[in-house]
């Protein structure tokens, strides 16, 4: 997670400015294609498996990691590494693009993923919710707010019934921001998810939702 100053970076001026999808692939390393390096060993894991990801490009990061550590412990299976390791670093990537709009807007990515749960849901919401939203602890919630309304883009009131209570939503500054950035947002990760056939990008959506839905319910378990 890319945490941001809180002054928007400058941008260089009309006509110098180059168009939004070129800056997202400047600003993504291997966003122009990830087959660089060298290939695959096609070396077969311990069970007689082939390792995964056969279909699509061996030099990556995570393709070297797991060379060396099948070199260190060959016996041990190391294709969750091929899955998650992959899922880590593409996740790190896309968001290192996700953020150059909210540097620009002085913003770090918690704090938009805070003020854009305020303008999806469409109502206030209490801190302990918005941590719920957005997947944050309560004190990292707490500090963000505080910022955010020390810049005038969400506002708190007490409750009526339970002064412990607190009730966010956002101001109009707020919204406007966010409905101000969220199209350039788009338009960065278009830009970056490019690199995939539209087939391909709904084909790796399926498989993530398949994922995650089975992970949000499972996890829990896994955890205790």
């Amino acid at each position: 997670m890319t945490a941001t100053s809180g002054q928007p970076e400058a941008d260089s001026g009309a006509g110098g400015e180059r168009p939004v999808a070129e800056r997202a692939a400047a600003e993504v390393p291997g966003a122009g294609g990830a087959t660089g390096g060298e290939p695959g060993t096609g070396r077969r894991r311990s069970g007689g498996r082939a390792p995964r990801g056969q279909g699509g490009a061996q030099g990556d990061t995570v393709a070297a990691v797991v060379r060396q550590w099948r070199t260190v412990h060959p016996g041990l299976d190391t294709g969750p590494m091929e899955v998650i390791g992959r899922i880590n670093r593409c996740a790190a990537l896309l968001q290192q693009a996700e953020d150059a709009p909210l540097r620009r807007a002085g913003l770090s990515r918690p704090e938009f993923d805070l003020l854009g749960a305020l303008r999806r849901t469409g109502h206030e919401l209490t801190p302990g919710e918005l941590a719920r939203e957005t997947f944050s602890s309560g004190a990292a919630v707490t500090k963000r707010l505080k910022q955010l309304t020390e810049r005038g883009l969400v506002e708190r009131r007490g409750d009526t019934r339970d002064r412990r209570v607190a009730h966010v939503r956002l101001t109009d500054s707020g919204r406007d921001l966010v409905d101000g950035i969220l199209p350039e947002q788009l338009t960065y990760e278009t830009a970056v998810l490019s690199v995939l056939a539209p087939q391909g990008q709904d084909e790796l959506a399926a498989l993530l939702a398949d994922l995650l839905t089975r992970l949000e319910g499972t996890m829990g378990a896994l955890r205790t």
